[in-house]
């Protein structure tokens, strides 16, 4: 048998030839040092705090034989808890991303982002690149040891201040809007502008497009129809384009300035760090300013608008065994659509078209009858739409000869 031969086991240590770098790149060639500047406002003061942001970082980069600029990235006028409108940070991650810069400069934390999530979760991926950010008011370089305990402390600091900001904004605008303080868009409201003494004055062009629209609405036109008819005329909106919005056209209809009146806090903002912006359906005390500026719609006819609103909206196709079947939702499509109602079963009238041995005749017919035969509805008639026109035309005519005391 073989004899098992023992073998010391031996350790050797290899010590390390280079000294690792606090920014993340090894040391022997130029870091490419990076800075990101913002302001949250565009006030003088503010934009004045911008340039001289800009001007240092570039100073300061340039007088260290070891940097090499790889760009200075400052947003304006933006707000720090959030990321979303925040191109030119999210141009700097992007570089980062790519492997163009070793190092970020920044004045402090609350610069970089007051939302705590954001500025861990980018400084830890950044940090996994290698990339290290320093703040320089807060002496905080990433790469440490100890970076990520106070970066937590003192961006929990800055979304703290930015809450208490947030509500002392939130408090202020509810108290002006109580003292009756209205906000007006001009640029966005059809038939108002900033008069010389900085109330709202009614454009008169503009005013009778809202009145044409108003108008029309209740002589039973659909809101394409006011939008097809809008367009055709070339009538500009608020932006000064000739290209209509259903939407645009509704919004108008229901705005309660067209009376001289404001309800203000329609809207409300969740909270400083998401922004998200909600109808308000009652979690938030609502304002009503009446008679604030000079009308253009009559209020009677403003809540005539809003009873023919609610009122097509209410039409719904239902079918039933009772015989009596709505005529489905609102149209407008016909001279007569929405005004024939059945005189026996109170159905409304619906327009079809028969088409008998290659020939057409167009109809108007109950749609009971149609639906259910003679089941609910025994002596509807069929009328002819030729003739209905005819007798139409007639009884105007007629009413026209009659002279004004009939018509009074």
């Amino acid at each position: 048998m073989e004899q098992t031969v023992q073998r010391e086991r031996k350790i050797r240590i290899i010590p390390a030839t280079k000294p690792v770098s606090t920014s993340g790149r090894a040391s022997g060639s130029k870091q490419r040092v990076a800075a990101y500047c913002r302001v949250s406002t565009g006030s003088e003061e503010q934009l004045t705090s911008y340039t001289a942001q800009k001007a240092y970082f570039t100073q300061k980069i340039g007088e260290n034989p070891d940097w090499e600029m790889a760009g200075i990235f400052a947003d304006k006028g933006i707000t720090g808890t959030s990321m979303k409108k925040r191109t030119e940070f999210k141009r700097m991650i992007a570089a980062c991303k790519r492997g163009r810069i070793d190092l970020i400069l920044t004045k402090s934390l609350s610069r970089f982002a007051r939302n705590t999530v954001d500025s861990l979760e980018m400084v830890r991926m950044l940090r996994a690149n290698g990339i290290g950010v320093i703040f320089e008011k807060e002496n905080i370089n990433t790469l440490t040891e100890s970076s990520e305990f106070l970066i937590t402390l003192f961006s929990g600091f800055a979304q703290a201040e930015s809450e208490s900001i947030s509500k002392n904004v939130i408090w202020g605008i509810q108290k002006s809007r109580e003292a009756g303080n209205v906000p007006f868009q001009y640029k966005k409201l059809l038939g108002y502008r900033r008069g010389p003494d900085g109330q709202p004055e009614i454009i008169p062009e503009e005013a009778e497009t809202v009145k044409r629209i108003f108008r029309r609405y209740l002589d039973g036109c659909s809101l394409g129809q006011i939008k097809a008819e809008l367009e055709k005329d070339k009538v500009p909106t608020s932006c000064g384009v000739q290209s209509w919005t259903y939407q645009v056209i509704h919004n108008i209809l229901v705005n309660e300035k067209y009376i001289g009146d404001t309800l203000l806090q329609k809207t409300y903002t969740t909270d400083c760090i998401s922004k998200t912006v909600k109808k308000n359906q009652g979690e938030r005390p609502m304002v009503y300013v009446e008679n604030n500026h000079p009308p253009i719609i009559p209020k009677e006819i403003f809540y005539q608008v809003r009873e023919e609103m609610a009122r097509r909206a209410s039409k719904r196709k239902v079918m039933q065994k009772t015989g009596k079947t709505e005529q489905g939702k609102y149209s407008a499509k016909y001279a007569l659509s929405e005004l024939l109602v059945c005189g026996e079963c109170g159905t409304p009238y619906k327009r079809c078209t028969w088409a008998r041995n290659g020939k057409k005749r167009i109809v108007w017919r109950c749609v009971s009858r149609l639906e259910f035969g003679t089941k609910f509805c025994h002596n509807s008639p069929t009328l002819d739409e030729d003739k209905l026109h005819r007798a139409i035309l007639e009884a105007i005519n007629g009413l026209d000869q009659t002279g004004q005391e009939i018509t009074e």
